[in-house]
């Protein structure tokens, strides 16, 4: 896969694609909310967002992509449904860092919650749209 493929996969909460992509050394760090080191500290919790995903319907929107050489940035927006109704929609961006191998140095995901009136959930759920990653807290 291409960095650009990596990116939009991750970021629409393909995961599973983009193992291949991490390594020991990757980072992801939600600002004021998370910080991930490692493969097997990032996979354990893609593998509990994919949880979540699997359980409540969702939309992901890709609004930007930007490209470089060693960067790709994401920005979009993901909506949560439970029941048919809308219990969270989240806007993101996700800066992801690549070296020369395509391998993931860096993930970066900043998330803002566009809903004020929705009372967060007390589990907080990564959150993938077609445009970024983001840790949103959800309700359910």
């Amino acid at each position: 896969m291409n960095k650009l493929a990596i990116a939009q996969a991750f970021s629409n909460g393909e995961f599973a694609k983009c193992y291949p992509y991490i390594s020991d050394s990757t980072f992801w760090n939600t600002p004021g909310q998370q910080y991930l080191s490692g493969r097997n500290a990032i996979l354990e919790f893609c593998e509990k967002v994919m949880d979540y995903f699997n359980a409540v319907e969702k939309n992901f929107y890709i609004h930007q992509t930007i490209e470089n050489e060693t960067s790709v940035s994401i920005n979009g927006t993901a909506e949560f449904f439970n029941n048919k109704k809308l219990v969270s929609r989240i806007s993101s961006c996700d800066v992801y860092e690549f070296n020369s191998q395509n391998q993931l140095i860096s993930i970066y995901s900043y998330c803002i919650s566009e809903n004020e009136n929705i009372k967060p959930h007390s589990m907080e759920v990564l959150y993938k749209t077609g445009f970024s990653s983001m840790i949103a807290t959800l309700v359910f």
